[in-house]
This record gives structure tokens, C-alpha cells and sequence, in this order.
């Protein structure tokens, strides 16, 4: 019974934080967003046969939703990535006790199961699976689909935690992974491989052959031993503090930064900062998600029309991570906002480090951008311009908002809905960022001369880069009137 009292163990602990305590009003309003969710999915769930009837009245309803259950775990898999928080335990309080070592792992990778990600499709699948796979085939069949069902959504939970604990120990494999998923994604673009037949036809399987459930039972087993073996290699707190400050500190060996001298420990110093907390370092993994952007409007002849809408995704796939360093760069170091007014001298570079940083991180975006070239010359242009708005002028906006930052902030926890930190400031730097490059274009679209509109936007970032000394200098001196007020924000 001991995993009783690690449950009751943790459920004090939260209880008795000053968090819990001051955000009590919060926790309730979350509670009823998530009573309406889980309404809405019931409904769904009641209704799906009829809405697949409606939309595909001639196809059977069992091979299109089998169809589109690969596309599913594909998407839980990423939303459970970003969102899914990791089960943890404070083991230092208990190695000292008479507890098998065994014992504390198996909670900790099993704690996971309790998440309510794993029982949000269930509203959805069993009404589908007793109004629908029941008449058409039998009653066990679809007790067998359901079970297939939810043995790989507790496979995509197990492997989904291994996954983001390897970011720690060997960020590597994750890229690998990641550029597998990529890949599935364009072959399945491309019509190389279908992921919906593939996925019709293994369910279809399971359906006609009920002994196959011994595979998504051997899955499920497989992804949780997976987080076992782990988590007992590591069990050890000196062992993951020893191999964590070794991965840190090899930041500081690049051996560019040092010939910049103070600009480059500078850059050193921020990378670390990125590297070593999880909201800056959640922020780099959805890298990806913004570069690939493009692929869900470019080729999609809907927007084709919809010229002004890839603007808004050029400004997105070069700029997003450049905006969500520069618009919080201040607030990332608001732990030690002080000791940086005490200990720097030279102030103004300071700041000329962090545009350096920041267009640094625009230009590998836009780097990557590039083979986009190939939805059209139209489509490198706008990603171009984009870039050169995005580092000229975009940049030294979002550094001017950046100095009226007061509010502290947390990079211990995740980036996703974290809105810690975020003043009406961030919100507004929004409106110079996406919606003023679309209105600047406008009146050249209404008149017919797209290519000038998206010129005229890569122009104002020419010139903001022709005049950077004096952006900076002026970035200096508002920074230097806000630093107090700032200070005084970031110490309550």
C-alpha cells in the first residue's frame, strides 16, 4: 500500500503550497472550462455517427474514422508534448527510507496514467464505438476496437513522457524523431504514403481479426518499461545533477563566442539562460511548429486568394522566436534584474547583445525558410521581405515595449498557457508585428502592385538596419529612464 501514501503524500503537498492557496479562484474557473470541454465531447461522441453520415453519405463511417486515427495520435502526440506536464516525485525525501527502490520508480512512471488527457477521447469513442462498430459488426468486436483504442492512447501517454525526458539526457534523439514525424508528414503530402489507408487498413485488421489487441497490449508495455528503465538508471539525484551541469556548461565552449569578447559572453550567458529553464527551453522545441507553418497555407489552394494572410504567416515562421525572445528578454532575467544594473557597466551593450542575439535567431529561421521557394518565387519574396521587416524594424519595436516589462517571471515551468510575466505591453507589440505590415499592404494590393507592398515592407527594415546605431540609442535611453521601475516590478 505504499503508493497510497505517496498519492496522499503529494495531495498535502499541493494542498499546502502558498500557489495552491492564491490561485484557488483560478483552479474553479479552470474546473468549469474543462466541465463545458468534456459537455461538448460527449456531445460529440452522441452525434458523430450523424455527422459523418452527413459529410460522407456514401462512404462507410467505420473505414473514415479508422481513416483518420493514425492523423489523431500524431496530434495527441504533439499536444501532449507541449502541454502534458511530467510526473514527478520528490525522491530525495524518501531514499532514506525502508521503501524498494523499485517501488518509487514504478509510481513515478505509472503517475501518468491518473492524467485527464488519457480519458478525453474516451467521450468520444465509446459512444462511436457501441452506436456504430456494435450494429456493424458485433458487440466484442467493438469492446476489442475500444480496447486497441485505449491501450494506444496509454502508449502515446508512456512514450510521450520517455520523450520529453530525454530533452534533458539527450536532446538527439528527440531532433531524430522529430525529423521522422517530418517526414511522414511531406511523404504523406506528397502521396508517397497514405497515413489514412495505412490507418484504415490496421484498424480494419483489428476488426476482423480480435487476437491482434496482443499488439497494442505489447505497445503500452513496451512504452512504459521504456520510462521504467529510465527512470531507474537515473534514480539518483547526484547522477542527474552531474550529467545535467555537464550538458549546461558545454554551451559555454563554443568557440566563436569567445573571440566576441564581452559581446560573446554576453550571447553565452543568454544561450545558458534559454538552455536551462523550461519556459525558454519549450519555446526552442516549438521551433518546428513555427517553421512549418508555411506548409498549412502555401499549398492550400483556399488561401490562395488570401494574399495578406501569408504576410502574416512570413512575419510568423521568420519572426515568431525572434518576438518571443526579444518581447521577454528583460523578464527572463527579472530574477536577478538587480545584480545587471550593480554589475554592468557598459549598459548599452547590454542591449546591442541582445538585438545581436535576437536578428541571429530571425536569420536561422529565415535560413531554414528557404526551401518554401518551391510554392513559387511570390512565396520567397514574402518570406524575404518579412525577414528584413522582422530585423530592422520589428525587432527595435519590441525592444522599446520590452522596457515597460514590470512583471516577474517563472522560467521554471512550461511556456504553454503560462501567461506569467505577460503585461498589456506584450500584447500590444502583437499589433506592430501582425497587423501593421497587412495594413501597410493594403492600399499597394487595392491598387495592384503586390510586389511593391511586400518591397515597401522589406524597405522599412533596410532602413531600420541603415539607422541601427541610432535605434539602439535610443532602445539605450528609454532603458535607462524604465530600468528602476522595472526593478521595482521585478522584486514583488
Amino acid at each position: 500500500m505504499i503508493y497510497k501514501w505517496f498519492l496522499l503524500h503529494q495531495w498535502r503537498e499541493m494542498k499546502r503550497s502558498s500557489i495552491w492557496q492564491r490561485n484557488i479562484a483560478l483552479n474553479i474557473v479552470l474546473g468549469l472550462l474543462i466541465g463545458i470541454m468534456l459537455l461538448y465531447l460527449l456531445v460529440l461522441g452522441l452525434f458523430i455517427d450523424k455527422i459523418l453520415a452527413e459529410l460522407y453519405p456514401d462512404g462507410d463511417p467505420v473505414k473514415i474514422f479508422n481513416g483518420i486515427l493514425f492523423y489523431y495520435f500524431g496530434f495527441e502526440f504533439f499536444l501532449r508534448f507541449f502541454m502534458q506536464s511530467l510526473p514527478t516525485l520528490n525522491i530525495e525525501s524518501y531514499l532514506h527510507l525502508p521503501i524498494k527502490k523499485s517501488s518509487i520508480v514504478h509510481y513515478v512512471a505509472a503517475k501518468s496514467v491518473f492524467m485527464i488527457g488519457n480519458y478525453l477521447s474516451w467521450l468520444v469513442m465509446v459512444p462511436f464505438a457501441f452506436k456504430v462498430i456494435a450494429p456493424a459488426y458485433s458487440t466484442n468486436t467493438a469492446v476489442v476496437w475500444l480496447a486497441s483504442f485505449v491501450l494506444l492512447v496509454f502508449t502515446i501517454n508512456f512514450f510521450t513522457t520517455y520523450v520529453k525526458r530525454q530533452l534533458v539526457n539527450k536532446p538527439s534523439i528527440v531532433g531524430v524523431f522529430g525529423l521522422v514525424l517530418i517526414a511522414l508528414v511531406l511523404l504523406d503530402y506528397f502521396g508517397v504514403l497514405s497515413l489514412s489507408a495505412a490507418s484504415t487498413f490496421a484498424f480494419g485488421q483489428i476488426l476482423l481479426h480480435h487476437e491482434l489487441i496482443v499488439l497494442p497490449i505489447v505497445l503500452v508495455i513496451l512504452s512504459y518499461l521504456l520510462n521504467y528503465w529510465f527512470l531507474k538508471s537515473r534514480l539518483y539525484p547526484d547522477e542527474v545533477t552531474v550529467k545535467k551541469k555537464q550538458k549546461q556548461d558545454s554551451l559555454a565552449d563554443i568557440k566563436y563566442l569567445k573571440t566576441l569578447g564581452l559581446t560573446g559572453q554576453l550571447i553565452s550567458l543568454d544561450l545558458r539562460l534559454i538552455w536551462r529553464h523550461k519556459r525558454t527551453r519549450s519555446i526552442v522545441f516549438m521551433a518546428p511548429l513555427f517553421l512549418l507553418y508555411g506548409l498549412f497555407f502555401y499549398p492550400n489552394p483556399a488561401y490562395q486568394k488570401m494574399y495578406p494572410m501569408f504576410i502574416f504567416v512570413g512575419i510568423f515562421m521568420t519572426g515568431g522566436m525572434m518576438l518571443n525572445y526579444i518581447n521577454y528578454c528583460f523578464s527572463y532575467e527579472s530574477n536577478y534584474f538587480d545584480n545587471i544594473l550593480v554589475n554592468y557597466k557598459d549598459l548599452e551593450r547590454y542591449i546591442r547583445t541582445k538585438y545581436i542575439l535576437g536578428i541571429s535567431i530571425a536569420t536561422a529561421c529565415y535560413i531554414l525558410t528557404i526551401p518554401y521557394i518551391f510554392f513559387g518565387t511570390d512565396i520567397f519574396l514574402i518570406n524575404t521581405m518579412t525577414y528584413l521587416y522582422n530585423i530592422g524594424f520589428l525587432s527595435f519595436v519590441l525592444f522599446y515595449v520590452a522596457t515597460f516589462s514590470k512583471k516577474r517571471m517563472d522560467l521554471s515551468k512550461g511556456a504553454t498557457f503560462n501567461y506569467q510575466g505577460m503585461g498589456a505591453s506584450h500584447w500590444l507589440s502583437m499589433l506592430p508585428a501582425f497587423l501593421l505590415p497587412v495594413l501597410i499592404f493594403l492600399p499597394f494590393n487595392f491598387m495592384g502592385y503586390k510586389t511593391g507592398g511586400m518591397l515597401f515592407i522589406g524597405a522599412l527594415g533596410v532602413a531600420g538596419l541603415l539607422f541601427s546605431r541610432l535605434m539602439i540609442a535610443f532602445v539605450y535611453k528609454q532603458f535607462m529612464k524604465r530600468r528602476y521601475e522595472m526593478a521595482e516590478g521585478f522584486r514583488e
